[in-house]
């Protein structure tokens, strides 16, 4: 596995943010080190779609600031977060219906380790699947797609929103066996948000809980998995089976 290294990648300062008139998040601070891998946890609507939405600038920031691999992003635009090395994987994939799947891995290629080759040897059933459209995949190869394609982005943090939500026990299987490669193969800082609990601390070194927009727990994912009655009160009962 790539050795942690001390340096923050992503710093978040009293960060309050939301759509229009709504306030989600308040006060959120947090720092990301270099290849870490956090866990987001919470019960549904406590903002954690609304973090990673507004770690790319895609929500009304209200007060706060964030900072990305040194410098101050609070005011740069999406597209410009992306070039700086910020990928993201949305709950909706967003891929491109209409372009085949090397054409989609093409159009988001930036220089670097990752390439649309190597792509396709973290999944290999995209490389068998490389001449069909975006609209004839499956939702699993789809969800393959879309990380796929954040990754040739070649980027320093890769932010994930529910990867795991509706797929099969297979797909799942093929993701986690992808993601514990890219731990152990690259020096990508993840933030994940994922409703299966258990799953999301066993694939993250630190945690962090939601709820109503504040951040109510951090700490290892180990120690959070460990402590069963602190998930259950935290994340509630069911999520936390």
């Amino acid at each position: 596995m790539v050795e942690l290294l001390g340096a923050e990648i992503l710093g978040l300062d009293g960060v309050t943010a939301g759509y229009r008139d709504t306030v989600v998040l308040e006060q959120v601070s947090a720092s990301v080190g270099a290849n870490e891998a956090w866990a987001v946890l919470g019960r549904n609507g406590v903002g954690k779609t609304t973090l990673l939405m507004t770690i790319m600038g895609l929500t009304v920031l209200r007060e706060g600031r964030i900072r990305f691999d040194g410098g101050d992003i609070t005011n740069m635009d999406t597209h410009r977060r992306v070039q700086a090395g910020i990928g993201y994987v949305s709950q909706e994939r967003e891929i491109f219906p209409s372009l085949t799947v090397d054409e989609n891995l093409r159009v988001a290629t930036q220089p670097g380790e990752w390439t649309r080759e190597r792509a396709y040897d973290l999944f290999p059933r995209l490389a068998e699947r490389r001449r069909n459209y975006g609209n004839q995949l499956s939702g699993g190869e789809q969800q393959m797609l879309a990380v796929g394609r954040a990754l040739v982005g070649n980027p320093k943090l890769l932010l994930l929103d529910e990867p795991f939500e509706g797929l099969a026990p297979v797909i799942i299987d093929t993701l986690i066996g992808a993601f514990a490669r890219l731990r152990r193969e690259s020096a990508i800082a993840t933030v994940l948000v994922e409703q299966q609990v258990e799953l999301a601390l066993e694939l993250t070194q630190q945690a962090l809980v939601l709820d109503k927009g504040q951040i109510v727990w951090r700490g290892a994912s180990a120690d959070l998995a460990a402590d069963r009655d602190n998930l259950a009160m935290l994340v509630g009962l069911q999520e936390a089976r």
